[in-house]
């Protein structure tokens, strides 16, 4: 995060390591001052403020486009005064750039600011490149790839608070740093950075997507679209390279007699041929794992509020399990933390799978954010109710599931102030996340479930959003979709719940767990299949219980059914071959939807917006029997360990007709993703 300026300091869904080749080089840094006994240092030299003029030659959503091509740490928020000029306090500087911007100084930009300015405008005037040769053509795609995501700004002002709750921020900072070097020394990203050729466009790919890979889903199946020329595969750290050339590797592996350990979530493989072996996580990143214990401890050197003494508990744990490997004492300390006994909520752990190749080790990441004590309202409506969804959903799955005593946290709300490691990917975002994901916290039910409320909620995401949906759904159905905030949060709330209901965590089938049973990359699309279908299957729970209103239900129907139509829009598959787990879920939901009759994809129907031709169309008393038979058969898949019929619902959905994938992808791919930039000012 290598941080501060005067005004806005903005965290980017990228690398925090400055690319090895300068793209835009900021201002000189002074050089040392000699040393003065007694004295304060000298203060940083301050750039002279240069005239007023009108910032008007490019629009602010194309200033934006072209800042990221150009790899610039500088992004116009919105224009407040509506004059369409860029003013000083519509400005902010984005980090996790190859150079820091110094844009303001004392209420007026600086020359530096100005040549930018000027640097971006030219370059959104300068004809496009001819695709005479391969690297004319990469060039061009990794332009396509950049314009697939429309950058967005998440932004935390912190200056109210007192002196050591800053230096706690900072500190903090300075970990996601940590946790992003690891992480990027993990997924095979930071070996191949000196390969990067000297244009700001495949660096600003490159810091964007965590590696060359192009991401957004026009371009990331092209094999010539890389921020490297020749598009060389990174190679994970989590296993020997020389296993990695069969593109089956982690079918192997699981098929091993010593598959559990070396599959284990906090062990990485070493070794060679058949001679491998498993090596505790913090034991094989040990410089890297000592650095962020180091820093966690500095944290918590700096709280000395007393009313955050569980927070102190439990980073003092994290910083013992980041030299341990073992995790359940951190755990049990965060598990403690709630929304009455702290103002922040932070999570420093390996936990989710999703960012490696077999889905089995738990990714490093860091969550900072605040606690939002609109939480309150919802746990008070659906903690009394736990033991019922508990038992209707085991109703569902049937035998051999019978269901449990559920204890678990209903999700608290938080602001996200900064996101490292896995948690930041090129294109959108986590809304909400139940953890931890192993151990007796997690198998007991004692675990937290966070909402993320502060995504998506500017006025650039909801009016794509909302356009997005109107190219899909028919006018009636586009009635019940209102593109605010609850119907979607309720959602998020219900799919974190669901993770905690029904065949879950330790769930054992035949003496296996789900990751044994279906295999890492399917046990995890079922996972998050069974949660998201308990989203839907839960509307109606609550809507005869009068705990929500018959409005809300609908209205949070069609915000899933939105939800599902964006994540089938990005494909199904990686470049590299992977299953998308979340696109796998939304097509599995729509297609069955569409199977039960709920859904229809009418040829002769017109669009909300109006103008496409073809639209889905919602049957409302077609929908609830459809979900409970959803949740039926997806539920009892998990308690039954069924994997061919896991499978079969994939190849039929997933791999299938019966969802218009192409239309879909067309309509929504209109309007770029959200690629989120996070700005922080202490």
């Amino acid at each position: 995060m290598k941080r501060w300026s005067c005004l806005f300091v903005a965290l980017v869904a990228c690398s925090s390591k400055p690319s090895p080749v300068p793209v835009q080089p900021g201002p000189a840094p002074s050089a040392p001052m000699p040393p003065v006994v007694q004295a304060p240092p000298a203060a940083p030299p301050v750039e002279a403020p240069v005239p007023p003029r009108r910032h008007d030659a490019i629009a602010r959503t194309e200033f934006n486009r072209w800042a990221a091509r150009l790899n610039l740490p500088v992004y116009w928020t919105f224009d407040t005064n509506g004059d369409a000029s860029l003013d000083p306090e519509e400005t902010a500087a984005l980090m996790f750039y190859p150079t820091v911007g110094s844009w303001v100084e004392r209420g007026a930009f600086t020359r530096t600011f100005e040549t930018t300015y000027d640097r971006i405008v030219a370059a959104s005037k300068a004809p496009a490149p001819a695709a005479s040769t391969d690297e004319d053509k990469r060039q061009l795609l990794v332009g396509k790839d950049l314009d697939q995501g429309r950058t967005t700004l998440v932004a935390s002002d912190l200056t109210a608070l007192s002196a050591d709750d800053k230096a706690f921020a900072a500190h903090m900072l300075k970990v996601a740093d940590l946790i992003d070097d690891l992480y990027e020394l993990q997924n095979g990203s930071a070996a191949l950075a000196s390969k990067l050729p000297a244009d700001p466009a495949s660096h600003s790919l490159f810091r964007r997507n965590r590696g060359p890979k192009c991401a957004a889903p026009a371009t990331e199946n092209d094999p010539l679209c890389s921020a490297i020329p020749g598009s060389p595969k990174p190679i994970s750290d989590l296993y020997p390279a020389e296993l990695q050339r069969d593109a089956k590797f982690c079918a192997a592996l699981e098929k091993r007699p010593d598959a559990k350990t070396l599959m284990a979530p906090f062990v990485v493989v070493r070794g060679s041929g058949a001679d491998l072996h498993a090596v505790p996580s913090t034991q094989a990143y040990q410089a890297q794992a000592a650095a962020i214990s180091k820093e966690l401890t500095a944290a918590v050197a700096s709280l000395t509020d007393p009313t955050e003494q569980a927070l102190v508990t439990y980073l003092r744990a994290a910083a013992a399990s980041w030299l341990s490997n073992s995790w359940e004492p951190a755990d049990e300390a965060w598990a403690k933390m709630t929304v009455d006994n702290s103002k922040w909520y932070v999570r420093v752990a390996p936990d989710e799978v999703y960012w490696e190749p077999c889905s089995s080790k738990a990714g490093s990441h860091l969550t900072f954010a605040r606690i939002n004590q609109g939480s309150k309202r919802w746990q008070d409506k659906l903690v009394p109710v736990q033991q019922q969804m508990e038992e209707a959903i085991a109703e569902r799955a049937g035998k051999p599931y019978a269901a449990h005593p559920v204890t678990f946290h209903l999700p608290d709300f938080i602001d996200i102030v900064v996101n490292a490691g896995d948690d930041r990917v090129p294109l959108g975002a986590t809304i909400g996340q139940s953890l931890p994901n192993w151990g007796p916290v997690a198998n007991e039910g004692r675990g937290r479930t966070i909402a993320m409320v502060n995504y998506y909620q500017d006025p650039d995401s909801v009016a794509a959003r909302r356009g997005q949906a109107e190219s899909m759904l028919d006018a009636g159905f586009m009635k019940h979709y209102t593109g605010e905030l609850e119907p979607g949060l309720l959602s998020t709330i219900l799919h974190e719940a669901t993770h905690n209901l029904g065949p879950a965590h330790e769930y054992l089938v035949g003496g296996k767990k789900a990751r044994e049973v279906f295999g890492g990359p399917l046990a995890t699309l079922m996972e998050e299949l069974k949660a998201q279908t308990g989203a839907l299957f839960l509307l109606e729970f609550l809507r005869t219980r009068k705990i929500i209103s018959d409005e809300l239900a609908a209205q949070s129907y069609a915000d899933a059914i939105v939800w599902a139509l964006g994540h089938v829009s990005q494909g199904m598959y990686t470049g590299s071959g992977e299953r998308k787990t979340y696109g796998n879920v939304a097509a599995i939901q729509i297609g069955f939807l569409l199977d039960k009759g709920a859904l229809t994809w009418e040829a002769k129907a017109t669009a909300a917006n109006g103008t496409d031709k073809a639209a889905l169309v919602l049957h409302p008393a077609k929908l609830v029997p459809a979900v409970k038979d959803m949740m039926k058969v997806v539920a009892g898949i998990k308690a039954r360990g069924d994997r061919p019929a896991a499978e079969a619902l994939a190849k039929k959905y997933v791999d299938g007709t019966i969802v218009p994938h192409k239309t879909i992808q067309e309509r929504f791919q209109r309007f770029p993703k959200a690629s989120f930039v996070y700005a922080v000012k202490l």
